[in-house]
């Protein structure tokens, strides 16, 4: 066996302030040999620095180390996950591939060439002959340094002896020198738990089985130098997207480190006929000086797809926590004139309008008006929220029946299940089998109708149950990866008869936040917890992948109807305030007071949600637990930046100073706020903070420079805990 380091293939994408440098040697699929910050090289010291780990071995044999590639091989001695785990019945189960082509934006690269290019796609094609396997791995750069991959397996054997894939899982290598990793857990109302931990031998993996990502997954991974925050230290934001089983792992070996990420493939869920090939889901890696720069490539990949990003956010009010399941067309026509005097433009119609709706028991599944509750049908209330001068929304969740509902009883065979009983019930529920084309069908022709006969802009699309024992009814075979593949083509073909029509992601609340779901859709449910304390963890690490106009962001009752917590309403503004900002209230409550307050807030949001969409989020204090939490969005010129800071729930100190991050440096700006009524004693409150003006006034207000605002920063009380304030700065220099 030859070694596989004869004269290299050089790759070298750039964007930004970052380079991929891939090398690919012999007949071996590619390697990353830097993924860091921009390198500068001309061919040559390129061609020079790829053989610096060539190591001749004893022999020329097989005693040579291996240097992993994108997809590790255990043909040739790798001994932890290889890249692709494949077989025919047990045979044919370690691949060795060899690369007949390598091209790059198109182009054909042969061997020993180098290319340099400013990102770019890398495809390369692979194929082992004597497992009759062909591969097709993709590695792309954005222009904005956003990197991803992956990977298709083929079939090329004959007759009848299929292909059984049971995992494809790249490598995105990274230095050593990231020795310490942030990851989420979580539950139901209580999502994006931080846990940080070292880097140790081994493999750290997190896998969801849950057919969704989960309230307890970890969304994104951080791997970074030690102590890495949110402006500091090399950290690399790795993601999967699919929001199927999945898995985010990071591996460590002997002078091997790297995050390992793809979809957890059940028993018998892929086999490939002859010809048949599956394609595996991008991997995502964007490295940053700190979490909010490798933040950032995330938030501009959305912002280039996203609907969110094409017109200003609406104001939301969904009706939920305002009357459950207790619907009628004179109350929720009276909120919807309510919400329409606060300044509302988006009304959602939630869960409890259809047809045996009285309870989470039936009817899911039945998409038709109940008719005790609406014996007009619903066109009378949406014809209502549109002559007020709002957008219609509803709530629906299409992958889901009630085993109590005529869908459910018409159509049994349209149930998932693994066996010839049904499986446990989740939330009353059961999985509808969308790789069905009756059943998808069905479902597309009602959510059609729905659209076009009410005039919906907005469905908020729900998913609260978890795919258990899910298979495809008749064989039992496993379903979940079709399923997820089934309802990414519901929603685009969808959107393509409906092109205007907005989709937000919902899952008992968080449950669903990955790019498969988010390239095709405009919002999340961020949680089910509206309590303001809570979201502001929620907002902030959600917010790692999500840019800020597509996280809902709702001002709901004074008192939590999840927590069972109390906070003002000043609170619950200013910390829904950096989101899409809305409503989940019953509003018909509001004393007068709360009333002007409200639509003020709404007027202010209106006022600045441009800057919420288009802004850079920056972020302070996320590790140290005497700092107020600081999240905020810097315009791209820096021209102006809002900011939320809340005042930690216990600290040893009554006073901090808050560094303002993202601003100027050569600019001066001017102070606004929006504060609470009391941070602390009177004798605390510094000076500039009882100078401050309300946000947009045009009275007199401190003014300081960017780099003692962000160097420096300005003295804030923390004498009084989960305080929330908002300050907008303004160049007023320019």
């Amino acid at each position: 066996m030859n070694i596989r380091m004869e004269f290299p293939r050089v790759i070298h994408l750039f964007a930004e302030d970052v380079s991929v440098l891939l090398t690919q040697a012999a007949g071996a699929p590619p390697a990353i040999v830097h993924w860091g910050p921009r390198i500068n090289a001309d061919d040559h010291e390129l061609v020079d620095y790829a053989r610096t780990s060539f190591r001749p071995g004893i022999g020329n044999q097989s005693d040579v180390p291996y240097e992993a590639g994108i997809l590790p091989e255990h043909s040739y001695g790798w001994s932890g996950l290889p890249g692709i785990r494949a077989h025919r019945t047990g045979a044919a189960w370690s691949p060795r591939l060899e690369v007949s082509s390598v091209t790059v934006d198109g182009e054909t690269l042969a061997e020993g060439c180098v290319a340099q290019c400013p990102g770019g796609l890398v495809a390369i094609s692979a194929h082992d002959e004597w497992a009759k396997i062909h591969v097709e791995i993709e590695i792309d750069l954005s222009p904005r340094g956003l990197l991803r991959t992956r990977t298709s397996v083929r079939n090329d054997g004959t007759g009848s002896n299929h292909l059984e894939v049971i995992g494809v899982d790249p490598s995105l290598r990274l230095p050593l020198d990231a020795r310490e990793i942030l990851d989420f857990s979580g539950r139901w109302g209580t999502e994006k738990i931080p846990q940080r931990h070292p880097v140790v031998v081994g493999t750290h993996a997190r896998e969801s089985r849950r057919g969704r990502t989960g309230l307890d997954a970890t969304t994104v991974v951080a791997i970074g130098t030690p102590g890495f925050d949110a402006g500091s230290g090399r950290v690399w934001l790795c993601h999967v997207g699919i929001g199927g089983n999945h898995e985010h792992a990071v591996e460590r070996s002997d002078g091997y480190l790297a995050f390992r990420g793809g979809e957890l493939l059940l028993p018998g869920e892929v086999r490939l006929a002859s010809g048949e090939r599956y394609v595996s889901p991008w991997v995502y890696g964007s490295l940053g000086i700190g979490l909010d720069s490798a933040s950032a490539r995330y938030h501009d990949f959305l912002r280039d797809r996203s609907l969110s990003s094409h017109r200003p956010r609406p104001v939301t009010l969904n009706v939920w926590e305002a009357v459950y399941f207790d619907q009628d067309f004179e109350t929720l026509a009276d909120l919807a004139t309510r919400a329409a005097d606060l300044g509302v433009e988006r009304y959602v119609l939630d869960d409890g309008w259809f047809q045996g709706r009285s309870d989470d028991t039936a009817g899911l599944g039945d998409w038709i008006p109940d008719e005790k509750s609406w014996p007009d049908g619903l066109a009378p209330l949406a014809e209502h929220v549109r002559g007020l001068g709002m957008e219609f929304g509803l709530w629906v969740e299409p992958e889901m029946v009630n085993e109590d509902s005529d869908l459910a009883r018409a159509h049994p065979d349209w149930l998932l299940r693994a066996r010839a009983e049904l499986p446990p019930r989740f939330r009353n529920q059961q999985v509808l089998d969308l790789t069905n084309p009756e059943a998808f069908a069905h479902i597309l022709g009602v959510l059609d109708g729905l659209v076009s006969d009410l005039g919906v802009a907005c469905l908020k699309w729900d998913h609260n149950r978890d795919l258990i024992d899910a298979g495809h009814p008749g064989t039992g075979t496993p379903a979940v990866h079709d399923q997820t593949l089934a309802v990414y083509e519901l929603i685009d073909q969808l959107r393509s008869r409906h092109p205007g029509l907005e989709i937000e992601s919902c899952a008992s609340g968080g449950g669903r936040v990955d790019l498969g779901i988010l390239q095709r859709t405009d919002r999340v449910h961020t949680s089910d917890n509206q309590d303001p304390l809570d979201r502001a963890r929620m907002l902030r690490w959600t917010g790692l992948l999500v840019p800020p106009e597509m996280l809902g962001s709702h001002v709901a009752s004074a008192v939590s109807s999840v927590t069972g917590r109390t906070s003002d309403l000043h609170t619950r503004c200013a910390i829904a305030f950096l989101g899409h900002f809305g409503i989940e209230w019953d509003i018909r409550e509001l004393s007068s007071e709360d009333s002007a307050t409200l639509s003020r807030w709404i007027a202010a949001y209106q006022q600045h949600r441009e800057l919420i969409s288009t802004g850079r989020v920056v972020a302070n204090g996320d590790f140290d637990p005497d700092a107020p939490a600081l999240r905020g969005v810097v315009a791209a010129d820096g021209s102006e930046a809002i900011y939320t800071l809340v005042t930690p729930p216990l600290s040893a100190d009554s006073r901090r100073r808050v560094r303002l991050p993202g601003l100027l440096s050569d600019a001066s700006y001017r102070i606004e706020s929006a504060r609470p009524e009391s941070l602390g004693p009177w004798w605390l409150n510094p000076s500039w903070l009882d100078s401050t003006s309300d946000l947009d006034s045009v009275a007199e207000a401190p003014s300081y420079s960017g780099s003692l605002l962000r160097e420096a920063g300005l003295d804030l009380p923390t004498f009084h805990p989960d305080r929330a304030l908002v300050l907008r700065l303004v160049r007023i220099d320019a």
